[in-house]
């Protein structure tokens, strides 16, 4: 039993915890006058009790498996789980490898992944790996994971929705694109240097132009090759004297006849004028000569470091920075596990990642037996036919056809120009591709944040290669970008993926 009292030696906070916890009695009320001792003793007892009620509070929100980061190894991990009916949650967030989905989000076609001998899209494949996961009972948060605590148990994450807690957890962060950090890379970074051929390769400001790509890889031979539908021509820029990829990806380099492989090249600078990239000059790593080479964009396929700063100074890592595991995929962290490429250093294939996804989750499964923490779920019929995001509503307006003021979603550049003359609410442009995988995961989340601010804002839908005059004159160098603007005027130009709580809060601002 319990009681609820006023007195000068209780915290206020005292009041509601104790009134909310199941011994309370309303019918028990006094007004206590304490000695000191006395004080000392009911401030433990209140201590001892906020415990017991913060506990009771948080079991909500405790899961067998918290899987953080999605990709091949993330949305793998989730479908074992899943399928061992652990229920685990699932924090996809941008933060942790730069898009929803990971790196293969940012590939075109993938033709070594087994089950697909005609080959499929990384976006593609991404959806599906999330499809399966969902349907084996995965809840999938597009949450960013703001902190990691591992020395609490359960171990606490905390996103910017919520916080939450699990008895296990995998780390699937991944990995993302290095940067060569020449001079001038920050100047002209999204005005004509790039990590992503295939979100920024379609940009008005790259059709028909001289392109360079940097790197001898399977990355960099790809990136080349997709260029090329754009491009008058590609040079793939290699410091050593051979290329690296693989031998099929070599062959359609080497035949293409608008990709030129120049070897012992490194890249020691940009040039151009203004915010406009004009060049590049080089060096010949054997001879030490240096030249220029004129081109309009510089594409990145340098390979990759880890997305470890999450757990830095909680796990072991190694000197570059990549988690340390033991037995497979033991991290030095009882109960926490590490998939895919942020301990994998050698091999970085998407059906590794795949591999050590599914490992992650037979070891923690095997260890919440082991240590009696299993919660209890019953696999629910999986469904037949996923429950998909809601359709695009937006609406497509042309002369023809008069638009909506009132709708909150709308498409091309006759919505954007007659909202922007017309319509007093803060508008919101989003730009993207047919092929920008990144483009397609942020998508429903803007649909999701446009919800919250439904009345009040348009969201108009602009595809770079449908309307590329309206790019070219807004500025845009690549996929996804974002800009938003009040009375007729641009308050903000976001190229890139970032946090939603950063979209959220400039929406925010922008509203007030």
């Amino acid at each position: 039993m319990a009681f609820q009292c006023t007195c000068w030696a209780l915290h206020p906070r005292a009041l509601p915890a104790l009134g909310k916890h199941p011994w309370a009695s309303s019918s028990l009320r006094c007004s206590l006058h304490l000695k000191r001792s006395e004080a000392r003793h009911l401030r433990r007892n209140y201590r001892r009790l906020c415990r017991i009620v913060n506990e009771q509070q948080s079991s909500s929100e405790l899961y067998n498996l918290a899987v953080i980061g999605s990709g091949p190894a993330g949305y793998t991990a989730a479908i074992y789980a899943g399928r061992a009916n652990l229920k685990p949650v699932v924090f996809e967030g941008y933060s942790a490898g730069g898009s929803q989905g990971g790196q293969l989000m940012t590939t075109t076609e993938v033709f070594n992944f087994p089950g697909f001998p005609e080959g499929i899209t990384g976006p593609d494949l991404m959806d599906r790996m999330r499809a399966q996961a969902d349907r084996w009972g995965a809840e999938l948060f597009p949450d960013d994971v703001e902190l990691l605590d591992l020395q609490q148990r359960p171990f606490l994450i905390r996103t910017s929705e919520g916080e939450y807690r699990a008895h296990s957890v995998i780390i699937a962060t991944g990995a993302t694109a290095k940067r060569l950090g020449i001079p001038k890379e920050d100047h002209y970074w999204a005005n004509g240097i790039s990590a992503c051929a295939i979100c920024d390769g379609g940009s008005p400001i790259f059709k028909n132009q001289e392109l360079a790509v940097v790197g001898g890889g399977d990355t960099a031979c790809e990136e080349a090759v997709y260029l090329t539908k754009y491009a008058k021509h590609v040079h793939l820029l290699v410091r050593g004297d051979k290329l690296r990829a693989s031998g099929a990806m070599q062959d359609r380099t080497l035949s293409h006849d608008r990709i030129t492989v120049r070897f012992h090249r490194s890249v020691k600078d940009a040039t151009g004028k203004d915010k406009a990239l004009e060049g590049l000059q080089l060096e010949n790593t054997e001879t030490g000569e240096r030249e220029d080479l004129a081109v309009r964009g510089l594409f990145y396929g340098i390979g990759h470091q880890p997305n470890s700063s999450l757990v830095e100074g909680q796990l072991e890592l190694d000197d570059k920075g990549y988690v340390k595991v033991h037995d497979s995929v033991c991290t030095s962290v009882e109960g926490v596990y590490a998939a895919g490429d942020l301990f994998d250093t050698e091999w970085r294939q998407a059906v590794t990642a795949a591999g050590s996804g599914c490992m992650a989750a037979l070891s923690a499964e095997r260890y919440l037996s082991l240590n009696d923490l299993l919660i209890e779920h019953h696999q629910q019929e999986a469904k037949a036919e996923q429950e998909k995001e809601p359709a695009d509503s937006a609406q497509q307006a042309s002369p023809g056809n008069d638009i909506d003021l009132f709708a909150d979603r709308h498409a091309g550049q006759y919505a954007l120009r007659k909202l922007y003359h017309a319509s007093p609410r803060t508008m919101v442009v989003f730009y993207s591709s047919p092929t920008c995988g990144p483009c397609r995961s942020l998508k429903p989340v803007f649909g999701r944040i446009l919800d919250e601010f439904s009345g009040k804002m348009h969201l108009v839908d602009i595809d770079i290669e449908q309307d590329p005059e309206i790019a070219e004159a807004a500025g845009v160098n690549g996929t996804p970008t974002i800009q938003i603007f009040k009375n007729k005027e641009r308050i903000h130009h976001l190229p890139g993926v970032r946090m939603k709580s950063e979209y959220r809060k400039l929406i925010t601002d922008s509203l007030s």
